[in-house]
């Protein structure tokens, strides 16, 4: 079963916004058994839409396409997909309720335009959007499956949990599919397929071996297809367990969950607490930890000690040490690490100094210098890294490096 996703809009292709809906979309249809085709993106332009539409109906059996389904007039996707069809368009009845109930919660004038998100293709099912004014719209024409949906992310994202996916499955026969994902940090992963050389090896043609590499960190996804036993789950564990096994130092986490989410699960899991004193990365590592709900049973909060007076002041580094290291420095990082740990009082801590760029580098200490020590106060890690001249990648990297070193030394640490 193959699948096209289209996504409409100007602003994605001048770059405004990223688009972030295609790769979602594409992760859910790939958990059950639909491959993408190809992924596309057009412009706010009636023959763009149109082409894009008979090209992915002559190669694809599903099409999802995102965007353009606002109230002004530049959103043309439904007056498009109207022409496409050959039909006209209809007041719904639904949707009008819907977006009747969603002005009147926010005490706000409907207008004219806003009344006009109830008109849809006469030939659609609409699928009621119940976290915005613009429908989605299930459309069945020739054996093809079409799904207009806005291109606002969580409304889409609503969409397909709730309506589009329940719907694909019961529409179509699809494949069984089971993925394992391994995810591990501080090495890379050309050293990593090295080590698992001989296990990829005899992995049957069902089962596939994807290497997802992030900075600083490696996903291992294990996939197995229809065709293999009769118990894919069992056999796909097997390899995975094997796989874990094998770099078990480097493993941080046997599900798909981010680096720092890991970090958290296990520091909860062992009743520990967390603290950060940052510099170069300017809160870029509280900010992972904190995106995640529930994550204050761990986190206790930190630092931003972005200059020497700072450190000082809220972490206790000695002015000698700064005069006669410098900031970036060994010494200094050990000694914000030490003062996190007192003064925040938690059981491990994180600091990290360094050179983020595209300035401010020297001969013995270049942009993308990063000192890194994290530890508790019976056992510490610390470490320098050498990075690139890319600040954003610099920041990302460094709080990559800790929280594997974090990962490191939690490996030694009882329940």
């Amino acid at each position: 079963m193959r699948a096209e996703v289209i996504t409409i809009g100007d602003e994605i292709l001048i770059g405004q916004i990223v688009d972030t809906n295609s790769a979602w979309m594409a992760r859910q249809l790939n958990n059950i058994g639909i491959k993408i085709k190809q992924i596309s993106s057009v412009s706010d332009d009636r023959q763009h839409i149109l082409n894009a539409l008979v090209e992915a109906a002559s190669r694809a059996d599903i099409i999802l396409i995102t965007g353009g389904l606002g109230p002004t007039k530049d959103d043309i996707t439904k007056n498009t997909l109207a022409e496409y069809f050959n039909v006209a368009l209809v007041e719904n009845a639904e949707t009008l309720a819907n977006v009747t109930r969603i002005f009147a919660k926010s005490n706000r004038p409907m207008l004219d335009i806003n009344k006009a998100q109830a008109l849809v293709p006469q030939n659609c099912e609409v699928l009621i959007n119940h976290n915005g004014t613009a429908p989605g719209m299930w459309f069945e024409s020739d054996g093809k499956i079409y799904v207009s949906m806005p291109g606002v992310p969580f409304e889409m994202m609503y969409l397909m949990d709730e309506q589009v996916i329940p719907r694909l499955k019961t529409a179509f026969k699809l494949p069984e599919i089971i993925h394992k994902t391994m995810l591990t940090a501080g090495e890379g992963e050309s050293f990593l397929a090295i080590r698992i050389a001989d296990i990829e090896d005899r992995l049957p043609e069902h089962v596939k071996l994807a290497y997802l590499p992030k900075l600083g960190q490696v996903r291992l996804r294990l996939s197995a297809y229809d065709g293999g036993t009769a118990n894919l789950e069992q056999e796909i564990n097997m390899f995975a367990a094997e796989i874990a096994e094998r770099v078990s130092d480097v493993l941080v986490a046997t599900e798909d969950v981010t680096l720092e989410k890991a970090v958290l699960n296990v520091m909860e899991s062992k009743g520990l607490t967390l603290s950060v004193a940052e510099s170069c990365t300017g809160g870029y590592i509280a900010h992972l930890l904190t995106q995640h709900a529930g994550s204050s049973k761990v986190f206790a909060g930190g630092a931003v000690t972005y200059s020497n007076t700072l450190k000082q002041q809220i972490l206790g580094v000695q002015r000698q040490t700064l005069d006669v290291y410098g900031a970036v420095s060994e010494e200094t990082v050990k000694e914000m690490l030490n003062g996190a740990l007192k003064n925040f009082n938690t059981n491990f801590a994180i600091a990290v100094t360094g050179i983020a760029g595209p300035d401010g580098g020297s001969a013995d200490k270049p942009v993308g210098t990063v000192w890194i020590a994290v530890g508790s106060i019976e056992k510490k890690l610390v470490k320098k890294f050498t990075f690139g001249s890319k600040r954003l990648q610099n920041i990302e990297r460094s709080a990559a490096g800790a929280l594997a070193m974090l990962n490191t030394l939690l490996k030694d640490v009882d329940k």
